[in-house]
C-alpha cells in the first residue's frame, strides 16, 4: 500500500532545561547546564599531596581537552597542597577550574585550611560520606557554608556504592509496608533521587544559590543509569553531571559509558560528564577526556577535533596503506589541536577522509572537506584527491602518504588561516 511521501525527520540532540552554575578561577568561567555547551571533566589519580605529579597531570588532562579537573582532597596534607597545585598552574598557564572531591571529613578541611577552599573552583559533596544521624546536616552545613563563604559552586554527588544507610533502610521500611513492595533494586533507584535533590533543598534551605547545585547519581550499569536519570531529570530542574562510577577498563569501560551516555544526552539530559575509565597498563589517564570528547562530538552536540573518516577494510583492501595513513593523519590532527584551536579558529569542525578502494573511495571523499582514495588491491597505483567536494588532483608514486600530509596542512592554512585574519 503506498504511503504519503513525507521528509524524514533528522535526528537531533532534545534541548536541555536545566539551570546554569558557574565554575570560576580568575576570568575563565566554566558554564555548567542552561544554553551552555555539554561539558567534559576529569580526575587526577595522582597522590594530591605530591603538587608537582598531580600539576602535571592536571595540565595533561586540560590540553586533551578537560575542562575541569577534579582532586582529590582526603588529607590535612593533600588540602595543604592544593593551593601549591594552583599556583604551578598558573605559572604553566593553565586556568582550568579545580574541582575538590570530598568525602567524611570535608567539612574539617574546608574550615581548617582555607587556603585550600579559596583555590579551589567547585566542591563535590556525598551526602552519603558526610556524617550520620546529627552529625548529617550539621557537617554537611559546614561545606555549604564553606561555598557560599567562598562563592563556589558544589555537585552534590550520590553514589549507590555509599548511600546514606539510614535514608536507605527508611525507604526499605517504607516499601514493605505498600500491598505490593517494590523490587529492591527500585528502592535503590528511590533513595539515590531522594538523597541528591533532598540534599540540593537542604543547601538551598540553608541559603545556597540553587543554581550553583549541580547533581549526580552514579550507578555502574547501563540500564541503571538510564532509569535513574531519567526519573531525576523530571523531578527537577538542577544542572546534572553524568557518568557511570566505576565503568572499567578498556573496551567494556569505553562501550558502557559511551552507550549510557549517548542515549541520555540525546534525550536532553546531562551538563557535563566524565568518562570514568580504569587505565590499562600504560595507558595515559587522558584517554578518558578523548572518549568523552568523542561521544560528544558523534552526537553533534560539540566538535573538538578534525574527524577522520577511514573504511575498516576488507579483501580489496590487502594493503595497509589507507590504515597507516589514516592513523597518521589522526595523530597528527589530535596532537595539533592545542595550537590550533587559537591559530585556526573552526578547525575541529574539518573531516577527513582516508578510504582503501574505488567501491565507496571517492564518494565518501567528496563528502569530506578533503579526502583522499587509495588504491585497492589490483587498481591502478592512483590516488584521486578531493578538496570540498571536487577532485583536485590524483597522486601517483611511493610519495603518496606524504604527500598527502602536506596537501591536508596546505588546506588548514589556506581555509582557516584566513578566519583568523578576518577574526
Amino acid at each position: 500500500m503506498d504511503q504519503p511521501c513525507l521528509p524524514i525527520e533528522p535526528a537531533f540532540p532534545k534541548p536541555r532545561r536545566s539551570r546554569q552554575a558557574q565554575t570560576v578561577w580568575g576570568s575563565r568561567i566554566v558554564t555548567v547546564g542552561g544554553d551552555a555547551p555539554v561539558r567534559v571533566q576529569s580526575m587526577t589519580n595522582t597522590d594530591t599531596v605530591d603538587a608537582i605529579g598531580t600539576a602535571i597531570q592536571v595540565k595533561e588532562l586540560a590540553i586533551a581537552g578537560s575542562e575541569m579537573v577534579r582532586i582529590t582532597v582526603n588529607t590535612p596534607e593533600a588540602a595543604a597542597q592544593v593551593p601549591y597545585i594552583r599556583e604551578q598552574l598558573d605559572r604553566m598557564g593553565i586556568d582550568v577550574p579545580l574541582i575538590g572531591d570530598f568525602h567524611y571529613n570535608g567539612h574539617r578541611l574546608l574550615t581548617d585550611y582555607p587556603a585550600c577552599a579559596e583555590a579551589l573552583s567547585k566542591y563535590r559533596i556525598n551526602p552519603g560520606n558526610v556524617g550520620k544521624g546529627d552529625k548529617h546536616d550539621r557537617q554537611f552545613g559546614q561545606m555549604i557554608e564553606a561555598a557560599m563563604r567562598w562563592n563556589k559552586p558544589v555537585r552534590i554527588g550520590v553514589n549507590w556504592g555509599s548511600l546514606d544507610q539510614e535514608l536507605l533502610a527508611g525507604l526499605m521500611d517504607t516499601n514493605s509496608l505498600r500491598p505490593e513492595p517494590w523490587d529492591a533494586r527500585l528502592v535503590m533507584y528511590e533513595a539515590l533521587i531522594t538523597s541528591a535533590i533532598g540534599s540540593a533543598q537542604l543547601a538551598e534551605r540553608m541559603g545556597m544559590d540553587g543554581n550553583q547545585i549541580i547533581l549526580s547519581c552514579k550507578v555502574s550499569g547501563v540500564q541503571d543509569l538510564i532509569a535513574v536519570y531519567r526519573e531525576l531529570a523530571r523531578r527537577c530542574d538542577y544542572a546534572l553531571h553524568l557518568g557511570l562510577t566505576e565503568a572499567g577498563m578498556g573496551t567494556k569501560g569505553t562501550v558502557a559509558s559511551a552507550v549510557a551516555l549517548g542515549i541520555l544526552l540525546q534525550e536532553g539530559i546531562g551538563d557535563t560528564i566524565r568518562v570514568s575509565l580504569t587505565p590499562q597498563p600504560g595507558e595515559a589517564r587522558t584517554q578518558e577526556v578523548v572518549i568523552a570528547s568523542e561521544i560528544l562530538q558523534s552526537l553533534g552536540l560539540r566538535s573538538f577535533v578534525p574527524s577522520v573518516t577511514a573504511c575498516p577494510g576488507c579483501g580489496r583492501t590487502t594493503s595497509q596503506t589507507f590504515q597507516v595513513l589514516a592513523k597518521e593523519i589522526d595523530d597528527y590532527l589530535r596532537a595539533q589541536m592545542p595550537v590550533w584551536r587559537k591559530k585556526y579558529p573552526g578547525v575541529e569542525k574539518m573531516k577527513v577522509a582516508v578510504m582503501g578502494c574505488i567501491v565507496n573511495g571517492p564518494g565518501e571523499s567528496k563528502h569530506a572537506d578533503i579526502g583522499i582514495s587509495l588504491p585497492g588491491t589490483g587498481e591502478a597505483p592512483a590516488a584521486p584527491v578531493f578538496i570540498d567536494g571536487q577532485k583536485a588532483l590524483t597522486l601517483r608514486g611511493d610519495n603518496i602518504a606524504a604527500e598527502f600530509h602536506q596537501i591536508v596542512e596546505n588546506y588548514i592554512e589556506k581555509r582557516f588561516g584566513q578566519l583568523a585574519e578576518t577574526a
